[in-house]
């Protein structure tokens, strides 16, 4: 399988059915950007966006998205989100919102994405925590320029 439009590949071994709403694998070449765990806060405030695990996940997204921003990628460049959740009932039982969320700030870009059930998050009432890592093109097409990322 070739490239598409931002230089990335995505890797799915022969015989393997295709995963709904992430990849296996991901190759790209590039500037790597490693963003920190971000949680459904606001940066300004560092006060919590509410207890909705969809609300949460949401603003994590979003501050991904801002500190992405910092470093000159969009959502497209993302090639690993990994999700740290508390609660696997309340994500399981969120999963339409949260497809709601992801898709109105990623669109129909999957990256590779892993999802780990944990304890506790560091923040009191923190519920999901989210770390990504994306690949800059070294030179992107001017199509890609009209093509920027959702937010």
């Amino acid at each position: 399988m070739g490239a598409d439009a931002s230089g990335q590949e995505s890797l799915h071994p022969a015989g393997w059915p295709r995963p709904a709403g992430y990849a296996n694998g991901i190759a790209a070449q590039g500037r790597a950007i490693y963003v920190a765990g971000q949680i459904g806060w606001d940066p300004t405030t560092q006060t919590m966006v509410g207890a909705d695990f969809a609300a949460q996940a949401d603003a994590a997204l979003a501050n991904v998205i801002a500190v992405l921003g910092a470093g000159g990628a969009a959502p497209r460049d993302v090639v690993r989100l990994t999700w740290f959740v508390t609660d696997r009932a309340e994500y399981i039982a969120a999963r339409r919102a949260l497809g709601a969320a992801y898709r109105a700030r990623f669109g129909a870009h999957y990256p590779a994405m892993s999802v780990i059930f944990v304890s506790a998050l560091l923040e009191p009432g923190a519920k999901v925590e989210i770390e990504a890592t994306a690949v800059v093109p070294r030179v992107r097409s001017s199509e890609q320029h009209r093509g920027e990322g959702h937010a």
